[in-house]
């Protein structure tokens, strides 16, 4: 006891506040360990195995990325899911700074308004899409009857036809994201010191010269950040076209998320889905260095 004690007392405090912080960061280390890092170096393993979960593994090679290339949904899903993310990061992004300028200012029941527009992000995925397949309806639905009302005779059939059910389902997520990014634009914009615009006003700039060279410059990593996480987030955008579409109809919603999970629990071919994961991963890695990179040269322009 007496050793131990002497032990303890020898530490130095470097080595306390060593030990200290580690014991705060251990665990999630372990969280990443086991949910993360295990699951994705398996995922890996089985992109190069033929296996449905049940017989033993056998080791094909490369031979689940030549078929998942050669896949004609495969390629869709691609297409369909850049598609859908570059107008859902584009429209989200434009959607949310001009939320968070507009709600920046002092009016009445601005709280209200606020909250109001950041509650879809926190709704339940399951009842956003039950109400926005009634509003798409195609027959008796809110949103064709208005557009019939204004003079539009053959309204889209949005998630009923293969044309228009991609656009649908980005208007559903400019409407559920957008108030979550506004939060991040307004806490942005509310650490921008007003002596800025004080200073800008005095110079003679206009209000719309104070956004263009006062406001969207001091935005800019807060723009890098929205912009690198609705990216992330549209690549692999699964429960909302699950919960409206399925990726219908035929494979018109089909996104690359999807094309996994179809490929794992209704195919029953892990190797597979675990290839296409890895394209999916490897794409979504790739965007996100290059917008870092993008992000350190914007910012040293400053």
């Amino acid at each position: 006891m007496k050793n131990s004690k002497a032990k303890g007392k020898g530490l130095s405090l470097g080595t306390k506040n060593l030990f200290l912080g580690l014991s705060f960061i251990l665990p999630n280390f372990i969280g990443f360990f086991i949910f993360i890092l295990i699951p994705v170096t398996f995922s890996l393993v089985l992109s190069f195995m033929k296996w449905d979960g049940f017989h033993s593994m056998e080791f094909i090679g490369i031979k689940n990325f030549i078929y998942i290339f050669k896949d004609r949904v495969f390629i869709g899903a691609i297409f369909k899911t850049v598609y859908y993310s570059a107008f859902t990061v584009l429209f989200t992004l434009v959607a949310s700074l001009g939320l968070a300028v507009l709600l920046n200012n002092k009016l009445r029941g601005i709280n209200f308004f606020r909250s109001s527009i950041f509650f879809p992000y926190v709704a339940s995925i399951v009842a956003i899409a039950v109400v926005w397949n009634a509003l798409f309806q195609k027959d008796f639905g809110p949103i064709n009857s208005f557009l019939k009302m204004i003079g539009i005779a053959n309204p889209p059939g949005w998630t009923a036809s293969i044309h228009s059910v991609i656009p649908a389902l980005i208007i559903v997520s400019i409407w559920r994201n957008m108030g979550y990014f506004m939060i991040v634009y307004l806490a942005a914009l509310q650490d921008i010191p007003y002596s800025l615009y004080e200073a800008a006003t005095i110079d003679g700039a206009t209000k719309r010269q104070q956004f263009f060279r006062v406001t969207l410059p001091l935005l800019a990593p807060s723009t890098f950040f929205v912009l690198m996480m609705l990216t992330i987030n549209s690549f692999k955008i699964f429960d909302l076209v699950y919960m409206m579409t399925e990726g219908g109809p035929g494979n018109a919603s089909t996104m690359l998320s999807q094309y996994i999970y179809n490929q794992s629990f209704i195919a029953w071919n892990y190797g597979k889905a675990s290839a296409a994961a890895m394209i999916l991963f490897i794409v979504v890695g790739t965007i996100t260095v290059l917008q870092f990179k993008v992000e350190k040269k914007w910012l040293s322009y400053m």
